[in-house]
């Protein structure tokens, strides 16, 4: 009858029912795995569960003491402060180091190769490494330099021990961004090079005018990501400083890990539950931001 009404053949297709067959053991294991526990941590956060035997409900408790948490408050401060410094710091290196990448340069090949070897060493392995490094080779290298404020570990400088961080988190994090950076300017056009060296553009002009906007949904793409994974930072601080000195650089997932092992469970799920509504609104942010330069 639709097609009668309208003159032309419908276009809904017929879903096979294979594709259910397929689809139902991943959606049970999604479910199983994380909506239910999900939905089982937020319900918690409204008790006094100490995450086993009897509770009781409590209503927004637990919400108004994360909200009056110092310890809390100053881990969102370091965790949103330290995502922002380390997504800049990734992709503007990663950029630049993607253009170099893409040039008519020797070895480019090999030289993507040694590039991405960082992202397959486990971060708690590189935040070992790197604090052996900044504990005893830098500061033997800042004395024979006369450089006083790196003769002691920049780890147990409060003042420091963030850039430390930020470092280490983005030797290990470019690789991944260098190789989507890499994919998107390989897929502009050589054609609209070659048109505006014809109309004399320098090398700055073509990159202002033609790479940056043509792989605008790269870095909108990137941004995001890298955002996303540096709020959820661990490992590499756990690794680096585990949290100090004293708790300047412990990070919301480190205080939601050490409160679920002190017994504060429900209270800990309150700010995990806060934590994911802002990771949220954020992403919404960005996206609404860009004004649909995400899609590419």
């Amino acid at each position: 009858m639709s097609q009668l009404r309208t003159g032309r053949p419908s276009t809904r297709r017929r879903v096979e029912p294979l594709f259910y067959a397929f689809l139902l053991p991943t959606v049970l294991l999604f479910t199983l795995a994380i909506t239910l526990p999900a939905i089982m941590g937020v319900t918690l956060s409204f008790t006094n569960s100490v995450g086993f035997g009897e509770f009781k409900f409590i209503g927004l408790t637990n919400y108004v003491a994360a909200f009056s948490d110092p310890a809390i408050l100053q881990a969102y401060g370091f965790t949103i402060g330290f995502a922002v410094v380390t997504v800049a710091v990734v992709n503007a290196v990663a950029f630049f180091l993607a253009l170099g990448l893409t040039e008519k340069i020797r070895a480019k090949i090999a030289l993507r190769a040694v590039f991405v070897l960082p992202m397959v060493i486990s971060g708690i392995v590189i935040a070992y490494v790197f604090n052996f490094l900044f504990s005893n080779s830098v500061p033997e290298i800042a004395t024979a330099l006369g450089i006083t404020s790196l003769e002691t570990s920049m780890l147990a400088n409060p003042n420091l021990a963030w850039l430390a961080l930020v470092l280490v988190t983005a030797w290990q994090a470019i690789p991944a961004t260098l190789l989507i950076y890499i994919a998107g300017i390989l897929s502009i056009p050589s054609d609209v090079y070659e048109a505006a060296a014809l109309d004399g553009a320098s090398s700055w002009r073509k990159l202002a005018s033609i790479t940056i906007p043509l792989a605008a949904g790269y870095i909108v793409i990137n941004v995001i990501m890298g955002f996303k994974g540096f709020m959820n930072a661990y490992d590499i601080i756990v690794g680096l400083t585990n949290g100090g000195p004293g708790t300047s650089t412990t990070s919301v997932a480190m205080s939601i890990f050490n409160g679920f092992s002190s017994g504060d469970y429900s209270y800990q799920m309150a700010n995990a539950t806060i934590f994911f509504l802002i990771a949220i609104v954020i992403a919404l942010l960005q996206l609404r931001s860009t004004h649909g330069k995400a899609t590419f």
